[in-house]
């Protein structure tokens, strides 16, 4: 069966594109490239964050399990990041919405939260 294995995403700034997405979303660095980096989560998930012109992407978002959804959206909101909308039902379950640094749209989830909202 195939399965992803990695994307590339443009990025204004990798280093503050990496600190975010290992700060805030708890990937790891697997290793720093020319003008990038590569992140990994827990799956095995590789994200090439590597320099390059952004362009809007609307209608195009990366969902991410976490092990609260509620703790880790209000950590990132702490942290300053943009809260499209904080845990609700939505019409892929229930989650939280938030954009990185360049704005791409990260929609955070977690099991127990969408089992207890009758979403899953």
């Amino acid at each position: 069966m195939p399965r992803l294995d990695h994307i590339t995403l443009p990025v204004s700034d990798w280093r503050v594109s990496r600190d975010w997405w290992t700060a805030q979303l708890g990937f790891e660095t697997e290793f720093e490239i020319e003008g990038g980096v590569a992140v990994k989560d827990a799956a095995d998930l590789t994200v090439f964050l590597v320099e390059g012109p952004v362009l809007p992407a609307p209608g195009i978002a990366f969902t991410v399990q976490v092990d609260d959804v509620q703790k880790r959206c209000a950590a990132i909101g702490i942290a300053g990041a943009p809260i499209v909308h904080p845990p609700q039902r939505v019409f892929w379950g229930y989650g939280a919405e938030v954009l990185d640094p360049d704005g791409y749209r990260i929609r955070l989830w977690d099991p127990t939260s969408m089992q207890a909202q009758g979403a899953a």
